[in-house]
């Protein structure tokens, strides 16, 4: 009788996606092991870079370089992430999601131990941007995999796991870094990823292995892309600094994206993917993620400057009063993966939305004097609020796009995820340097108050437009029954046990079918 460990790990055959769009089969034991994998990959790519922000001032000494120079150990990982996402899904849909998904992995497994063994900044520098394309394989492909794996039923479920793995890896993080850097230099920091990247590929065997399309990646739109998202990190980078270096560098990135778009534009399967962002239910739900993470990412980090120029709390209290938030992201990012399966998910969008936004809000007003304890539970509903949004927003987004491209809408997400992140980050930096240190958190919290807001109107519109454009095109019942076309051939052809209803799920489900229900 077959071991869990054998029936967990034994290779499959290629084969190609199912035509009806349903994931394939798995044991139960191989199921378990092969969502273990996706997570753990996902706990991998969140804790190096949690870690590596607690770091840069012991790698600044160790490197004998500026604090400000260090920065580019961050800037670089990024820059790498963000290049890689769209490009990964792309090949991911061509080579096979497994096949690409186990190479990122592969890939940051070892630039984790170049990094470990990098002798000066360049040198890490350059390791941590090909660890970040390797990350980027892992971003773009880990809930495309998922839901592969788990009944879609449970999609909803899956990607609150996803969350929860996330969010306690964040929180984590700068407590694992602390107390390594105690006891040893910084490059154990990185030498930590070599024993967990190598059981995440033992698990990657469980994963089920389908075909690709074959088709080939383009390249010019490729360098297009990279480009774009080269000219967006660095032109925010110095901003501040060098305002002129930073318009030349935006406009480039706006030229490069207009090329890239006239150039992906005809093609049925783009690089970029227009061909879904066509449908409603999925643009709008891009665009409502990178509003949340925008609003999110000017509350992060406008908040250790309140905590500590104006209610005068040292770093350490600063660290566990903000850790309220991922805490409870990891608590209530699992409950919504549950309801997501079960209620309109533009209702949870739209009650998280606006949690986050009364929480920054809070926040931003609320007459704190000396103690920092009343913000203990205004991050709490701040992490509820993001957990309930999160989770049933990026359930839209996969289940908007066919099963054929469900590798291009994980891209997607996680560039909405990163561009967000970034235009907030930008966005606070720019009310720092304008603004006094006493007022400028507070602006930020403000703003991000109303990108949340935003962001959960949004989800809430979309979903009456749809059930109106729904409505609107809902035939009469028993309306010129003799006029329909019969798709499968003549009447005494058609199966009505079988046939017609999984047609009508196919076709339901298409770009944006089961979004917004």
């Amino acid at each position: 009788m077959p071991t869990q460990l054998e029936l967990a790990t034994a290779a499959s055959k290629t084969s190609p996606l199912p035509t009806d769009g349903r994931p394939p089969v798995l044991p139960g034991p191989r199921r378990g092991v092969a969502i273990a994998a996706v997570l753990a990959a996902m706990v991998l790519a969140v804790l190096d870079a949690a870690i590596a922000n607690v770091a840069l001032p012991s790698m600044a000494r160790s490197l004998q370089v500026t604090p400000g120079m260090s920065v580019w150990i961050i800037t670089a990982y990024q820059a790498g992430l963000v290049i890689g996402l769209l490009p990964c899904a792309a090949l991911g849909e061509s080579l096979g999601l497994r096949r690409v998904f186990t190479g990122g992995v592969a890939l940051f497994t070892a630039t984790s131990a170049l990094c470990a063994l990098s002798p000066s900044l360049p040198w890490l520098v350059a390791a941590r941007f090909v660890q970040g394309l390797g990350g980027a394989a892992i971003m773009a492909l880990g809930v495309a995999l998922l839901r592969l794996v788990v009944p879609k039923r449970e999609l909803g479920a899956a990607i609150g796991w996803n969350a929860l793995a996330v969010a306690l890896s964040s929180a984590a993080g700068p407590t694992i870094g602390a107390m390594l850097l105690s006891g040893a230099n910084w490059p154990w920091l990185f030498a930590l990823n070599l024993p967990l990247g190598g059981l995440v590929l033992l698990a990657s065997r469980a994963l089920p292995d389908l075909a690709g399309t074959g088709r080939r990646l383009d390249r010019f739109s490729v360098a297009l892309n990279a480009s774009v998202v080269a000219s967006l990190v660095v032109g925010a980078q110095v901003l501040v600094v060098h305002p002129l270096v930073a318009a030349a560098l935006l406009t480039a990135a706006a030229v490069s994206l207009a090329a890239l778009i006239q150039r992906e534009m005809p093609k049925d399967t783009p690089l970029i993917p227009l061909d879904l962002l066509r449908a409603g239910p999925l643009r709008i739900s891009v665009l409502a993620s990178v509003c949340c993470f925008a609003g999110m990412s000017m509350g992060l980090l406008a908040l250790p400057f309140y905590l500590q120029q104006i209610l005068g709390q040292d770093t350490l209290m600063t660290g566990l009063y903000m850790t309220a938030w991922p805490l409870t992201v990891a608590v209530s990012a699992p409950l919504a993966g549950q309801l997501a399966d079960r209620v309109p998910t533009a209702w949870l969008c739209a009650a998280g939305g606006a949690c986050l936004a009364v929480g920054l809000a809070a926040a931003a007003f609320w007459p704190v004097r000396g103690s920092a304890l009343p913000l203990v539970p205004i991050t709490m509903l701040c992490g509820l609020g993001f957990g309930m949004f999160q989770v049933p927003n990026n359930r839209n987004i996969f289940l908007s796009a066919p099963p054929q491209r469900t590798a291009a809408a994980g891209g997607m997400q996680a560039t909405a995820r990163l561009v967000g992140q970034t235009a907030g980050a930008v966005a606070m930096s720019l009310l720092l340097t304008v603004a006094s240190v006493e007022r400028a958190p507070r602006v930020g919290l403000g703003i991000g108050a109303l990108l949340t807001l935003v962001a959960g109107f949004v989800s809430l519109f979309a979903s009456k437009a749809s059930a109106a454009r729904l409505n609107a095109t809902k035939p009469a019942p028993f309306a010129s029954l003799s006029k329909m076309p019969m798709p499968f051939g003549p009447p005494a052809m058609v199966s009505t046990k079988s046939d017609c209803p999984r047609r009508s799920a196919q076709g339901g489900q298409r770009f944006g079918g089961g979004a917004n229900r």
